[in-house]
């Protein structure tokens, strides 16, 4: 964790002065009074003359944002605003600022304009002088302004410059354009020309197949005049060349400018989690310029940090101050924790391992896919950050991947996932468009990474940096792509895909290795890292999508077994009071317009492909909001399926990342957590599938074998109960049996045959139970049943019962019959529910935190309890939703 920023890319506190007497630095945001317009000479000026005048804007933000706060257009998520709305992403816009300086300011030694992010094409004049021309999204702009201010007032014009305006006159004249992601529905770009391949901003944000197309601009970080003298802390970094149980080698390292050669004196002290401390002195000579300053130090015996599960997430808390005389030039704190981080690939029976090692320890993986938080960065509050990561925990998590579609994340964001144990896969920010090969896009990327790298490389939940999303496999095995390498010539082929080895094999993997050396590079998700073929089983990460993307049955899970799954996935729609945020009644229905605007699979079609599975799995729903719950039972059961499977495959697979955990809007996605925060079916089965032990019985062609998986550390001693009932509660058959469950291992325990488990009872009646109890004591639980759901004889009334206990703070769900699939819906109360989305065998309960604000009549009154035969058509209907 860092501080408040001043010169660093990193969040950093820091105070300068120059002397004994000379003031301290200082930080003033400018981050009101801030006006925007439409710029007079854009094309669209005439259609929208009132955005011509000079209005009220928020810095950070950007123009969609100012737009909506000031009532001039609707809400862009709404219905299917989102066409009625790319006018505004097609212009150029101004932003200005008037701001005072005082004559101390301009007395100061150095007075510095600091723009943290601009987006994307911006133009800045100070005081009617041009200072800056920027072009990338994520990189900062420190501009020297002292000469260019004035005592009183100052003007401050940024002029933004729309991406697709800019490049697309330029694109059309090339003799190519280079194979980019998902063509605009909306006409402003040509089938086949995109420009976002072209420039550095985030992909996302041009429209993705679980997002919306809404092309940015803006002044989307903050802005800040920054006044100092004679020094500069301009980066202070604890390297970490070696830490293990006994001992931490480690070393602090400043970068300081400094207007004059001097000596000074650096002090570095330390304070660990249990309040342990000590520091080092020493002695530098400060020359005119930069300045790099190294300190070794020891730490005995390191409280070191683990990811969640595995330990404590233990902080350090580093401060130097650099002294002059008698006087302190320079200040800054960090905190950060201790831990070694290694990806072990290592030939064996299966081909080459791929699995993460921190602190020696071998992690199974355990995550999702993270996508930007929304189609408006500005709006990610560190409350939606922190809801998001808490949930990931909360369901038993221990990585998320940052997909490289999107933006960096800000400095919360990272600061959260350490103390949560969160480990990031923090791709480049790649989507999986090929990029230009020209020398000055590389050069400009490769200030972006340095930037980026030095801003995030104390945070020990980054474990891995990753150059790109899908940019290898697709130009190796994509239709567009093979289409387009013969469409050009062999040189210029070699040209397009030596740049790429270029940037993400060398130029980004150097940057990493130079400034992060204790954390490892990987060109590509997926890949073997250029060492060969990418997307291959045997070696390297792994994307799957047969099932989805390819319509193969979702038993095509048990048949892939990848050294580290990083994506795979099946989509479903969030729940009914989402849907109600976005549409009226007349929307709702699977293939509406609206629907379909909201769906971006298949240019709306992605919602065929949900009932596709639904109908394959469990019949005919019986009407829209059974649809609704359906596909998310579809996809909690599929992903659980897939989930599973890869743990029971430890050591083989060491790594289950599903596509995706949440969304930057409301819609049909991949998701587990919709826009609102609100959990999915998926989402609970997760935190059951992916808890520290889990009992897993893996059925395919009539046979069943049965896993126990740990992530403990230690083995443990435990037995596994098979109980087999009919689905009217009937105990059928009841055995029990000791199991060794070996630490960090999926344990083999038990092959039956269909025959061998029923002992002749019906198949479409009976379900079998797998308990694991340790001390007596349940530890995990799995139903098992013997064909897919619209196969079985179900009871057609379980008779759930709700009943409300401790002032409606827990709500016990009981049953006489099998009820499957069971959810419980609070409407559009805001509530969080420790369960949900279960199976209950006949006479069991299970007992439900419950924590909202709403009263118990108003819990009561909202409560509604659905399972599978409360959705499904009897099997003659063919009615549709």
């Amino acid at each position: 964790m860092t501080r408040l920023s001043l010169g660093l890319s990193a969040a950093l506190w820091i105070t300068a002065c120059g002397s004994a007497l000379a003031a301290s630095a200082t930080s003033r945001p400018l981050d009101t009074g801030w006006q925007l317009r439409l710029a007079e000479h854009s094309p669209q000026a005439a259609q929208h003359a009132a955005q011509t005048q000079w209005q009220a804007a928020k810095v950070p933000g950007s123009v969609q944002t100012d737009l909506l706060a000031t009532g001039q257009i609707g809400d862009p998520f709404y219905r299917d605003n989102e066409a009625s709305l790319q006018w505004i992403g097609l212009t150029d816009w101004d932003y200005r600022l008037s701001f005072d300086v005082d004559a101390a300011t301009l007395k100061r030694g150095h007075v510095d304009l600091v723009f943290e992010g601009l987006d994307t094409f911006a133009d800045v004049s100070l005081n009617g002088k041009h200072v800056l021309a920027a072009d990338n999204m994520f990189r900062r702009w420190r501009i020297s302004a002292r000469k260019g201010l004035h005592p009183g007032k100052n003007t401050l014009l940024v002029q933004l410059h729309s991406p697709i305006a800019r490049l697309l006159p330029w694109l059309l004249k090339q003799p190519y354009a280079l194979p980019g992601e998902f063509d605009s529905s909306f006409g402003d770009e040509p089938k086949g020309k995109q420009t976002s391949n072209y420039v550095r901003k985030a992909n996302y944000q041009y429209g993705w197949d679980w997002g919306p197309r809404f092309v940015t601009l803006g002044i989307w970080q903050p802005v800040k005049l920054e006044s100092w003298d004679d020094v500069r802390l301009a980066d202070f970094h604890i390297a970490q060349p070696h830490v293990d149980e006994a001992t931490a080698q480690l070393q602090g390292e400043l970068k300081l400018q400094s207007d004059k050669a001097g000596n000074a004196q650096v002090k570095l002290s330390w304070t660990a989690p249990d309040g342990s401390h000590g520091d080092i002195n020493q002695a530098v000579t400060l020359t005119a310029g930069d300045n790099q300053i190294e300190l070794p130090l020891s730490i005995a015996h390191p409280q070191r940090w683990w990811p969640a599960g595995y330990g404590a997430q233990n902080l350090y808390h580093f401060h130097v101050d650099v002294t002059a005389g008698d006087a302190v030039v320079a200040s800054a704190d960090r905190d950060t924790g201790l831990r070694t981080v290694e990806l072990r690939r290592e030939h064996d029976q299966w081909g080459r391992s791929f699995a993460f090692v921190v602190n020696g320890v071998p992690i199974f993986a355990k995550g999702a896919d993270l996508i930007p938080y929304d189609s408006f960065p500005e709006r990610t509050t560190p409350e939606r950050l922190r809801q998001i990561l808490t949930s990931a925990r909360d369901a038993n998590m221990n990585m998320l991947r940052m997909w490289g579609g999107g933006y960096y994340q800000s400095d919360a964001f990272y600061d959260m996932a350490d103390r949560l144990g969160i480990m990031i896969w923090q791709d480049f920010m790649f989507g999986g468009a090929v990029p230009p090969y020209d020398e000055a896009f590389r050069k400009n990327t490769e200030v972006e990474a340095t930037e980026q790298v030095l801003r995030l490389r104390d945070h020990p939940s980054i474990v891995l940096w990753c150059g790109n999303n899908e940019v290898q496999t697709g130009w190796e095995s994509w239709p567009d792509r093979e289409t387009f390498r013969q469409s050009i010539s062999a040189d210029e082929r070699a040209k397009v895909e030596q740049g790429m080895k270029e940037l993400f094999g060398h130029t980004l993997r150097s940057v990493a290795n130079k400034l992060a050396p204790e954390v490892p590079y990987w060109a590509s998700s997926p890949s073997t890292d250029y060492e060969g073929p990418a997307n291959v089983l045997t070696d390297g990460d792994y994307h799957y999508w047969d099932v989805w993307s390819g319509s193969k049955p979702i038993e095509k899970y048990l048949e892939t077994t990848p050294r580290f799954q990083s994506e795979y996935g099946l989509q479903s729609f969030p729940v009914m009071a989402t849907i109600d945020s976005f549409t009226q009644p007349e929307d709702r229905s699977p293939n509406s317009t609206v629907m379909r605007a909201h769906q971006k699979f298949a240019n709306g079609n992605g919602n065929d492909r949900a009932l596709l599975y639904i109908r394959d799995n469990y019949g005919e729903p019986k009407d829209f909001a059974s649809f609704v719950y359906l596909s998310q039972v579809m996809q909690a059961e599929g992903i659980e399926l897939a989930a599973e499977h890869l743990r029971s495959a430890r050591p083989q697979s060491m790594g289950s990342l599903y596509w995706q955990l949440n969304d930057v809007w409301p819609g049909p996605s991949w998701s587990s957590v919709d826009y609102y925060g609100r959990w999915k079916a998926l989402q609970f089965h997760a935190k059951r599938f992916y808890a520290p032990v889990d009992v897993v019985p893996i059925r395919r062609d009539g046979t069943t074998n049965v896993f126990v998986v740990s992530d403990r550390t230690e083995p443990f001693a435990a037995q596994l109960r098979t109980r087999l009932y009919d689905m009217d509660g009937k105990l059928l058959h009841e055995s029990t049996k000791p199991i060794k469950a070996d630490a960090l291992s999926s344990t083999p325990a038990g092959t039956l045959t269909d025959k061998e488990w029923l002992h002749g009872a019906d198949p479409k009646r009976t379900v079998a139970s797998f308990e694991l109890l340790e001390q007596g004591k349940p530890v995990a639980r799995h139903l098992l049943y013997f064909g897919v759901a619209k196969s079985l004889t179900l009871p057609s009334r379980p008779e759930l019962q709700a009943e409300w206990l401790d002032d409606g703070h827990v709500l016990r769900i009981s049953t006489k019959r099998l009820a499957r699939a069971v959810w419980v819906d609070l409407g559009a109360i805001d509530a969080q529910l420790s369960e949900n989305a279960f199976d209950l065998l006949p006479g069991e309960h299970v007992d439900i935190a419950i924590e909202s604000k709403a009263d118990l009549a108003s819990l009561q009154a909202a409560l509604k309890l659905t399972s599978l035969v409360d959705a499904v058509q009897p099997a003659a209907a063919e009615t549709k939703p």
